[in-house]
């Protein structure tokens, strides 16, 4: 129709994709939309409008609408959500055992996509066998790697890391843990064990593991490939 102008339900329907029997109710619909404007007659007859002009009356309907359903939620979704007290809480959970926790580690590598941070003081051969094969489809996956760990790990095993990973090293590190995308994290807290495992997605949780493993990167020796 912008090719052609004024036209007529016929035409539109020759040079359309739209069945003659369709065509009325394709064009009212328009018309209500504000994409054209008819002038009635014998045949009527179809103009377009200004393709700016009508976003913009399309644009307008939308944010009356927003503005419209926006209210409702305020006045009257809002108070049943205060008064039923409905809050949404953040999963907070502690592990027990080393094969619960291994089953947590596993299945928070599995939904990394961005960035994964790691600190190992010490981390078991079960562990490293365990967590290896997936840091490598991370790595292929285009994920980021850091990991951090103690000056006890051999160095076979800091260079097998190493090919996948930013890998530094600390004399002391208290505890450890796994920052999935900065989204959800696992702490592992113990000198030379764990003594306390708890995942969660708390953001602030979080943040504060970020941040704490940031502290300890930024002070401890960066591991080169051998």
């Amino acid at each position: 129709m912008l090719d052609t102008g004024a036209t007529t339900a016929s035409r539109v329907s020759n040079v359309s994709t739209v069945p003659y029997s369709k065509i009325y109710e394709t064009l009212n619909s328009l018309e209500r939309k504000g994409w054209i404007e008819t002038k009635r007659g014998r045949p009527s007859r179809y103009y377009p409008k200004s393709p700016s002009e009508a976003l913009s009356a399309v644009k307008l309907r939308l944010e009356d609408a927003v503005k419209s359903w926006e209210q409702t939620v305020l006045d009257e979704l809002q108070p049943l959500y205060e008064k039923r007290q409905i809050r949404e809480k953040p999963d907070i959970w502690i592990l027990r055992g080393e094969f619960n926790t291994l089953a947590k580690v596993q299945e928070m590598l599995g939904k990394a996509k961005s960035r994964l941070m790691i600190a190992a003081p010490t981390p078991t051969r079960a562990i490293i066998e365990a967590i290896v094969p997936m840091l490598i489809n991370l790595k292929n996956s285009g994920v980021k790697i850091l990991l951090m760990t103690s000056k006890n790990v051999g160095e076979r095993d800091l260079d097998r890391i190493a090919e996948m990973a930013e890998v530094r090293v600390r004399t002391h590190m208290f505890g450890g843990g796994i920052i999935v995308d900065g989204r959800e994290a696992l702490l592992l807290l113990g000198e030379k064990k764990p003594t306390l495992v708890i995942w969660a997605d708390h953001a602030g949780l979080v943040k504060l593991a970020k941040d704490y493993f940031r502290y300890l990167w930024a002070t401890a020796r960066n591991i080169q490939k051998r």
